[in-house]
């Protein structure tokens, strides 16, 4: 399904990095040229090792070819430049406000479902709510670090519980699928195909719905919720940068009588 490549490494030229990802945006040397306002020999000279770019012509160029923040970071390294962007876990003592913001977050959409994870589909945060998508999930799912992707389509996770698995399914692994093919990121594409398998090739998500509604078998009884998502963007570090908040509102009344009665609303 894509042209795959093994993860960017250090020890690889920057024109070779950028050459990798202008072919991934399937963009020529004369068209990144445009673009970035430099002339097509430069870009040509970068590729081939001829020329050394700078600190911003790096940044310039990641900007044109939309590289991820992560990214860039190895494209400054492989040019022979200090990394600009911080990349710290969320658990490093730097993020600890940064964690603290995203768990306030959390736990004020309560009594309904709200949790943060990173670019792998891995949980970082969640508030109480979420233990009903875990529910009755084998043991293997649930061992750190929890994969939210695999959770939610896996046979012996959430899948068998969602009453419009096909719709759901469509609309996840089309976005994993995005995801993988912008990143370049080889687990995103192995997450994929290891998901893919357990139904048909997914078709696009149909486009008169706004948001994703999910139907879910919750101890006998049925919830529709929407899910939105939000992203910090971040620049200054890949963790936040990377981190998705995915939220679940009711949407329909029943399920909000059901969310108020629960949280004694």
């Amino acid at each position: 399904m894509w042209a795959q490549t093994r993860g960017m490494t250090h020890d690889r030229p920057v024109g070779e990095l950028l050459r990798e990802w202008r072919r991934r945006r399937q963009v020529s040397q004369l068209d990144l040229a445009i673009q970035a306002e430099v002339s097509a020999r430069h870009i040509s000279f970068v590729e081939t090792g001829r020329a050394v770019p700078s600190i911003a012509m790096v940044l310039h160029l990641a900007d044109v070819l939309e590289v991820p923040p992560r990214e860039r970071n190895r494209l400054l390294v492989a040019a022979g430049h200090a990394p600009v962007l911080r990349e710290s876990p969320m658990d490093e003592s730097d993020s600890v406000r940064a964690r603290e913001t995203v768990q306030q977050v959390l736990l004020a959409h309560e009594p309904y479902p709200a949790l943060a994870v990173d670019r792998h589909w891995n949980l970082v945060l969640a508030n109480s709510a979420v233990a009903m998508f875990l529910e009755g999930a084998a043991a293997e799912l649930l061992r750190p670090p929890i994969n939210m992707m695999r959770v939610g389509l896996r046979p012996d996770g959430l899948a068998p519980r969602l009453r419009n698995l096909d719709q759901v399914r469509s609309y996840l692994l089309s976005r994993l699928a995005h995801q993988a093919a912008r990143s370049g990121d080889l687990f995103l594409h192995e997450l994929y195909e290891e998901l893919v398998v357990f139904g048909p090739e997914p078709g696009p998500p149909d486009p008169s719905e706004a948001a994703l509604r999910i139907l879910l078998d919750y101890q006998g009884t049925e919830l529709c919720l929407v899910n939105t998502v939000a992203t910090f963007g971040a620049a200054f570090d890949t963790a936040l940068d990377e981190l998705a908040v995915e939220t679940y509102l009711p949407a329909d009344l029943s399920t909000r009588r059901y969310f108020g009665a629960r949280s004694g609303y």
